[in-house]
């Protein structure tokens, strides 16, 4: 999460350079932060729909994948994905503690969207 939020920090501030260049001064409000939580969403469904990682999953070989086999992601387990990580990180991270204490290590986003994460095996280690 960290890497990923790196990421998003970084387009973040490239958002805010180029609204402050527009406007010619300094930029706040609900309209702004609106834009911001549209962009994090478009980032996080971009990367989810498109690889099933985002590039802080992928430097950890971690995909996520529907619970029910063989079927792609869909919009609507995305959003309920992302909703389920503000909410997690909003109950002071208590979504993702909930890893801990779930049988099968499921955050609060896998158990709104109906989807796990899963460890991608080493390349590199089935050759050898």
């Amino acid at each position: 999460m960290l890497y990923d939020a790196l990421l998003v920090f970084a387009l973040w501030l490239t958002t805010l350079i180029v609204f402050v260049a527009v406007v010619k001064g300094p930029v706040t409000g609900p309209l702004l932060q609106s834009f911001l939580l549209l962009e994090t969403y478009a980032f996080f469904a971009f990367f989810w729909l498109r690889r099933r990682e985002t590039l802080g999953m992928l430097a950890w070989r971690l995909q996520v994948h529907p619970n029910a086999p063989s079927t792609p992601l869909s919009l609507t387990q995305v959003t309920l994905r992302f909703v389920g990580a503000i909410l997690g990180i909003a109950a002071l991270g208590l979504g993702y503690l909930w890893i801990l204490f779930d049988p099968h290590k499921r955050s609060w986003s896998d158990l709104l969207s109906d989807t796990r994460i899963f460890v991608v095996p080493n390349r590199f280690s089935e050759n050898q």
